[in-house]
Order: C-alpha cells, then sequence, then structure tokens
C-alpha cells in the first residue's frame, strides 16, 4: 500500500470524479504491456504489488510481474495519480 507520512501529506490532493467526469485510467484495469494512460502508483488486482509508471511507457511484461499462481491474472489498476509537467 502506498505510503505517505504527516510532512508530506499536504501535497496529496483528493479528488472525487463524478460518473459525467471520471477519466478512464480510474476506471479500468490495464493488462501487461498496455500504454500507461497517466504517470502514477498502480497496484497489481491479483497480488496488491505496487509500481510506478511514466504515461506513454507500457506496463511490465509478464516475465517482470509473475503470480505463483498462473490463474492469477496481472492487471494494473491506478491508486495515485502524479502530476508532472512536459
Amino acid at each position: 500500500m502506498a505510503e505517505i507520512i504527516a510532512n508530506t501529506a499536504h501535497h496529496i490532493k483528493q479528488t472525487a470524479p463524478t460518473i459525467l467526469d471520471a477519466a478512464d485510467e480510474w476506471k479500468y484495469v490495464f493488462g501487461i504491456g498496455s500504454p500507461v494512460p497517466a504517470s502514477g502508483i498502480y497496484r497489481c488486482t491479483g497480488c496488491g504489488d505496487e509500481i510506478t509508471s511514466n504515461k506513454g511507457d507500457k506496463f511490465p511484461p509478464q516475465n517482470r510481474h509473475q503470480h505463483a499462481d498462473p490463474k492469477v491474472e496481472v492487471k494494473w489498476q491506478l491508486i495515485v495519480k502524479t502530476t508532472t509537467k512536459a
């Protein structure tokens, strides 16, 4: 689970998207090798491991993130979106 401390908590902004304006990166899970839709921290829905990924990169291939049970799919869900300037 992503962590923060009291001295860094002010850098986190909680958003409350509505059905009308919720961005796709929050609504969907993404498979291995898919393009990363937004920079941030993603959690594997199968095991709970977290990674950081940059927008436009690809999610790790299967050989970089594996589960002991091959039936458990590797899917990534955005949990913390980061803001970067181009």
